[in-house]
């Protein structure tokens, strides 16, 4: 199992590509004003970071966090050769293979260096349906849990007897005979991990004791039900939520400013949650996108671009604005896009070698330039 002081790290995927452009808002520049005719933030809504830039007004919890210095921004976030295919693009950001069609997820390799022998099932974890590419590693176990309360095989059977019956069923079907396929071989495994995972996470809500107050949204119960796991000490490091959807082809400002409200609002829920638990120190949160949007707007909305922005928010980060604002000159636009001018790897080799303590290299598939945006481990 972990202790107290392993590091932990939460990812919190925003799908469908937020508009970095409304989320830190060069509300001092006329071109964001003149290229977003509507699809604008107000220079006197905007919750300002300095006297150039500022937070889309939904985000007041993460403002005061950033006033704490618990917050680095990145800035001009990316790759090269941009795609804006959401399935691409997500694919790229979750592999780290931008040049081609990856086969495993950045953070199955990360929870395979961190339990080589696959001893704890628990050791990555994601909330939410489905799993997501960057978890996803031939080998490695991760649970998927779309509701804590009732994670495990057959919650909806209330009977114990009738339940038990369909395990020792579900067992022998898929558990360990001799000349089973390798389908069989990975859907007996699968169903193992998640018997085990299951008994092991009905222990989190048990133990759980809180006065900090959720709001009602599904980003929300996802870190409240991290919350409950990372404060059980079960060996967790990795922890993953999905929140969606970004894609503000239309009806943008009211959408976007909703979406932003949810994740700000769970965010700080879940970051006072930590503090009243003493565990700020040991855990950090990184926040990212597959694209931003196009430096004009539609009339409505806006489309898929590049040149994005990601968030890494924790006691142990070194707030500030990290990457280069892109520029909003015609002349420095890729194809009416924002250019990137950092590469989501050097993020990701920051977080891995400065945070988690492993060498990124063999993870992000090659050698990146780190940020400074983590305070040095105290000694």
């Amino acid at each position: 199992m972990a202790s107290q002081r392993d590091k932990k790290l939460v990812v919190i995927q925003l799908s469908g590509g937020n508009d970095c452009l409304d989320t830190v808002v060069p509300y001092s520049n006329g071109l964001y004003y003149d290229f977003r005719s509507t699809v604008h933030i107000a220079p006197d809504a905007v919750l300002p970071i300095n006297d150039q830039f500022g937070f889309h007004p939904s985000m007041g919890a993460i403002k005061n966090l950033w006033d704490e210095g618990r917050v680095a921004i990145i800035n001009g976030i990316g790759y090269p050769n941009p795609n804006r295919s959401h399935f691409r693009s997500l694919d790229i950001w979750h592999t780290a293979e931008p040049a081609k069609i990856g086969t495993e997820g950045w953070l199955g390799r990360v929870i395979r260096e961190l339990d080589p022998k696959g001893e704890n099932v628990l050791t990555g974890i994601n909330f939410g349906r489905g799993l997501p590419r960057a978890l996803g590693l031939r080998g490695v176990p991760v649970a998927s849990v779309g509701n804590l309360d009732t994670y495990g095989l057959f919650p909806d059977l209330q009977d114990e007897a009738l339940k038990q019956s369909a395990l020792a069923t579900f067992t022998k079907m898929y558990g360990g005979a001799a000349g089973r396929d390798v389908v069989f071989d990975y859907l007996g495994q699968t169903g193992a991990d998640v018997l085990k995972g299951a008994d092991i996470l009905r222990q989190a809500p048990a133990q759980y004791a809180s006065t900090v107050s959720y709001p009602d949204n599904p980003v929300a119960h996802n870190l409240k039900a991290i919350a409950q796991v990372l404060l059980a000490d079960i060996g967790t490091r990795i922890y993953y939520t999905t929140h969606a959807s970004f894609d503000t082809h239309s009806g943008e400002l009211p959408t976007h400013a909703q979406l932003w409200e949810h994740v700000d609002s769970s965010v700080g829920s879940f970051m006072d949650d930590l503090k009243l638990h003493n565990r700020l120190d040991d855990t950090v949160i990184y926040i990212f996108s597959e694209f931003g949007r196009r430096v004009k707007d539609n009339g409505s909305g806006s489309d898929h671009g590049s040149g994005g922005v990601a968030f890494v928010i924790g006691d142990s980060v070194k707030g500030g604005m990290y990457g280069e604002y892109p520029s909003l000159e015609e002349k420095d636009q890729l194809e009416g896009d924002l250019h990137f001018n950092n590469d989501f790897r050097c993020t990701y080799a920051t977080l891995l070698e400065q945070w988690m303590g492993l060498e990124s290299a063999p993870i992000v598939n090659g050698h990146f330039e780190q940020f400074d945006f983590l305070k040095p481990a105290a000694a």
